[in-house]
């Protein structure tokens, strides 16, 4: 049986703009409609979630890729990319379980192609997005933006209408 796709929507925007921070907000705003969200995030750093020390790290070290740590309470899986490389959305996506999502949501990955809200602060000096990624369908700024008309500007600071540009207008359009 084909398991219908579940709507992917990113959050683009250069480092310190707050997409963590507006996700924070926004993720238990939409759960409390009843979406069960998952999210993928684009670290551009080195990372270890592992404790030098514990037993997974060691036997990760040890050559263990994938590497399974499951408890009563969650689960994770280690895999080591090699070589390193920059990972790809797509292929994410097809390690990633949406059993019982309605919505996936993506932080980072601002060059590839998917939907997205565009965040911006004008204060940050940084370009705008939007016109050279027509695949972003909003922008969230602290300051009213000049854009064209066909794409909405909500507000960065009101994660309530971010939500419900999510429920009503992305999703409500699918």
């Amino acid at each position: 049986m084909h398991q219908p796709a579940v709507p992917v929507l990113g959050f683009a925007a250069f480092s310190g703009t707050g997409k963590t921070t507006l996700l924070e907000q926004l993720i238990p705003l939409l759960t409390r409609q009843g979406l069960k969200i998952g999210l993928i995030k684009h670290g551009h750093h080195d990372f270890d979630i592992d404790k030098p020390g514990k037993d997974s790290y060691r036997l990760r070290q040890a050559g263990a890729s994938p590497l399974m740590i499951v408890s009563s309470h969650r689960r994770v899986i280690i895999t080591e990319i090699i070589p390193p490389q920059d990972p790809r959305l797509h292929d994410q996506l097809q390690l990633f379980d949406p059993t019982g999502l309605d919505l996936v949501l993506v932080e980072g990955f601002k060059s590839e192609h998917f939907p997205k809200i565009e965040l911006h602060r004008p204060t940050l000096g940084h370009p705008l997005l939007y016109p050279h990624d027509p695949d972003i369908i909003a922008i969230a700024s602290d300051s009213p933006l000049v854009v064209p008309h066909y794409l909405p500007q909500l507000d960065i600071n009101q994660p309530y209408l971010v939500c419900h540009f999510i429920t009503q207008q992305f999703l409500g359009t699918l």
